[in-house]
């Protein structure tokens, strides 16, 4: 099938590189030509694991093609995603002027049926108003489908490749059948493809993440509140995690949620309950506890340092909101930093893929350290941000070697209660006890 992909961010590059991968011909669009012409050349725009060995292969194969050309990409296309930014405007609606654009282009240049599928995270009723926008020009019959995407940044490929569910919400029967055909190569296994009308297909992306965000949200409360009765948050996570109607994902606490998914779409959710006047007194409460989290453990460092945080110079693993993503977008460590940095201290940080973008973001701020352990080097304390694998079992000999002072401050709860305590360490987590050392 041929396929075009308008937009090669995370959502449209991994799209189109997966869509190539089961055999079909897509070409992506995008208007950045330095950017096209590094992917014509190979080159990865963004890291996301196992991904650079689709990319590479299916260029090399012939079946994705990139073009800043929209007229070109879409000629033959019988499917058209669009998977563009929708980034919140000051009062936290999306932002559908980039979407809405490229509708409009399209009603002036498609010749024969196409079917328009909205891949971006977008608020009920975009369809309809895609729909419109293209309608004001085009010639031709066309379908517009709603299809938001699930994908886990870290996880992406394997998302894609075997998701759990696929949404589609169309109204056309002949979108549907184009749909599944397409489709149909990725839920072998039995997994459902579900299909549902354009409105609750863009409702339901929505409430997935929000509901995950209230979930993280609601074991970071119960999280700080046994740090003040005195209970320990592994044992009740793992005590409420064993019923099955609750799960044990989505359960480990820290310090907040990020990234591009959550917390937009917690604040568009909101803003459009807000427009039909409904008030979300949930979604309001977890968007204030969140932003409350991200520094929570400041602090506690504070305390540590009886207030005094000038000349203190602090070692700070991760910087992603994740691990396994270059992604900084709300990244509760981009907070920590204002913070430290604000109280007089300074930060020697390390990240295995985020620290050039948070270079490029904030520049010399802070030292971009060699590796986790050159971090380390006579800094006063460690705090962990990110709980990146080489996080979890690192050479305590080395860490002790290279601390000036034997303290951790764990935002990730990386590391066992027992453990820190035989090793000697002033260590501080989250919804645990701190063992003084």
């Amino acid at each position: 099938m041929n396929i075009a992909v308008v937009g090669t961010g995370y959502v449209g590059l991994v799209t189109g590189t997966c869509l190539a991968e089961t055999g079909n011909h897509v070409i992506c669009v995008d208007i950045n030509k330095e950017k096209v012409q590094k992917m014509q050349a190979g080159v990865v725009p963004i890291y996301e694991p196992h991904l650079d060995i689709l990319f590479e292969r299916n260029i090399k194969q012939g079946r994705l093609t990139f073009t800043t050309n929209l007229s070109e990409a879409i000629e033959k296309a019988k499917i058209i995603f669009l998977a563009l930014p929708t980034p919140p405007g000051e009062d936290g609606s999306a932002d559908l002027s980039y979407i809405l654009g490229v509708a409009d282009d399209l009603g002036k240049i498609i010749k024969d049926y196409k079917v328009i599928v909205d891949k971006s995270t977008v608020p009920v009723g975009t369809a309809d108003k895609v729909r419109t926008a293209i309608a004001k020009h085009a010639k031709v019959e066309f379908d517009v489908v709603s299809n938001p995407e699930f994908l886990r940044e870290g996880f992406a490929v394997d998302d894609f490749l075997k998701p759990d569910r696929v949404v589609i919400g169309a109204s056309s029967e002949k979108a549907r059948k184009t749909m599944e055909e397409l489709y149909k190569p990725y839920v072998r296994q039995g997994n459902p493809i579900i299909f549902m009308d354009e409105r609750s297909a863009e409702l339901t992306k929505y409430a997935a993440n929000s509901f995950l965000a209230t979930k993280i949200t609601f074991m970071n409360e119960i999280a700080n509140l046994c740090e003040l009765v005195g209970a320990d948050v592994d044992a009740v996570r793992i005590g409420i995690g064993s019923d099955d109607r609750i799960g044990k994902r989505f359960l480990f606490p820290g310090i907040g949620y990020g990234g591009s998914c959550f917390p937009k779409d917690v604040q568009a959710l909101a803003k459009s309950a807000n427009e039909v006047k409904y008030d979300f007194k949930i979604l309001e409460s977890v968007m204030e506890i969140n932003e409350k989290q991200k520094t929570i453990i400041i602090p506690k460092v504070k305390d540590y340092f009886k207030g005094d945080l000038k000349g203190k110079k602090i070692a700070l693993w991760g910087l992603a909101f994740k691990p396994d993503t270059d992604d900084i977008r709300e990244a509760p460590a981009l907070y920590i930093i204002d913070e430290l940095i604000k109280a007089g201290a300074t930060i020697s940080a390390y990240d295995p893929e985020a620290m050039n973008n948070v270079r490029n973001l904030i520049g010399d701020k802070i030292t971009y350290a060699l590796d986790e352990y050159d971090a380390l080097r006579d800094s006063d304390a460690l705090l962990i941000a990110t709980e990146w694998s080489l996080f979890r079992t690192p050479d305590f000999e080395k860490v002790t070697s290279l601390l000036k002072n034997k303290v951790i401050f764990d935002g990730r709860n990386l590391y066992g209660i027992d453990q820190m305590t035989e090793l000697g360490y002033y260590y501080t987590s989250i919804g645990r006890e701190t063992v003084k050392g």
